[in-house]
């Protein structure tokens, strides 16, 4: 008896332990994720931003404060009919940017003077908001703008008097994700912060509360 039970526990322990599956990845772990980016400038807006504009304007109704509703980062690119790789390294340097993966822009209309087919790629463009829009405005104000050469400001001309404003830049590489090394070419893009203020005067007021910097004139 005591040698059958002695091969049961060999056999036994011979058998390996069943796996268990790795967890699938909740919605707890995407918060965790999105924790990541800093929440410093959404804090500012409620703590510091929106009491200064609604004494400034007088809004009886907080819901009239203007707010940043998100942010948008396009990039085209002409060369992509003729050499359509600069659309992946595109896609990952605007990615690398922004924190999140941009979607391909498309033709919508064949142009046969310029060789252009519907359908081809031509651009990446990438839209953020909550944690992310204001992780990116954080980036921009604290980082990106000191690294530009030369930099005195924005233009005060680009709002669009729907309570937009749009700006360029001409190179990637004032963004600290972007290596040099990995870099082929400058391509620059373009960026539009969308708010819900009302006027140009509200939606300046907004940007400058967040520390955005305009040129006088």
């Amino acid at each position: 008896m005591a040698a059958k039970e002695t091969t049961k526990k060999a056999t036994a322990a011979a058998v390996p332990a069943k796996k268990e599956k790795a967890p699938a990845k909740s919605k707890v772990l995407a918060k965790r994720e999105l924790a990541s980016f800093s929440d410093a400038y959404r804090v500012k807006y409620e703590d510091e931003v929106r009491k200064g504009l609604q004494k400034r304007f007088g809004y009886t109704n907080v819901m009239r404060i203007p707010r940043v509703a998100k942010i948008t980062i396009n990039r085209g690119i002409g060369e992509a009919t003729e050499n359509p790789k600069v659309i992946d390294s595109s896609v990952e340097e605007i990615g690398l940017i922004s924190g999140q993966k941009p979607i391909v822009t498309l033709v919508k209309k064949s142009i046969a003077t310029f060789k252009i087919r519907k359908n081809a790629p031509v651009g990446v463009a990438v839209t953020l908001r909550g944690v992310r829009m204001y992780a990116f405005l954080e980036k921009l104000v604290t980082v990106v703008f000191e690294r530009i050469r030369d930099f005195k400001g924005l233009s005060p001309k680009s709002f669009d008097g729907r309570g937009n404003y749009t700006f360029a830049l001409k190179e990637q590489l004032v963004f600290p994700e972007i290596s040099y090394d990995k870099v082929d070419k400058a391509r620059g893009m373009s960026i539009t912060l969308t708010t819900t203020a009302q006027t140009d005067e509200e939606c300046k007021a907004l940007l400058e509360a967040f520390g955005v910097p305009f040129r006088q004139r």
